[in-house]
């Protein structure tokens, strides 16, 4: 008897360990798409920076939020160094984010850049990490 009250409780234990691991991949991947989040919208700040000209010309301006995300297809750069840049950004956001999409608005030498991403498996409204800098 002591042997099967002993194993019900290391077999709750264990179900117990299991569901922490599984909630700590959950949170794990979660910190991993928020950390990419931030790294694109920090790479398309950095180069309208680089093409500081142009990005105040208003070549950047117009990107807004796709309502179906972009497939994460490689596609082949043409165009100015803007439209090189921003396909390069929008196929990023789709490789490397589920469901990634992301916006520019530009105010004078200020942007706001806003990087969307589906990180609830379907069962909440898509995350948005949103970023303004200085031209």
């Amino acid at each position: 008897m002591e042997v099967l009250v002993s194993a019900t409780i290391l077999s709750i234990g264990l179900l117990g360990l299991a569901g922490l691991q599984a909630t700590s991949l959950g949170f794990n991947t979660s910190a991993l798409h928020r950390s990419k989040a931030t790294y694109l919208a920090y790479d398309i700040a950095d180069r309208m920076r680089a093409n500081r000209a142009a990005a105040l010309g208003g070549a950047y301006d117009g990107q807004a939020l796709a309502e179906s995300p972009p497939a994460c297809a490689e596609a082949t750069p043409t165009g100015t160094l803007a439209q090189r840049d921003l396909l390069a950004w929008t196929t990023s956001l789709a490789c490397q984010l589920p469901q990634g999409t992301g916006a520019i608005e530009r105010t004078d030498a200020i942007v706001t850049v806003t990087v969307q991403w589906d990180d609830s498996r379907g069962q909440e409204p898509p995350q948005q990490f949103l970023m303004e800098a200085e031209l």
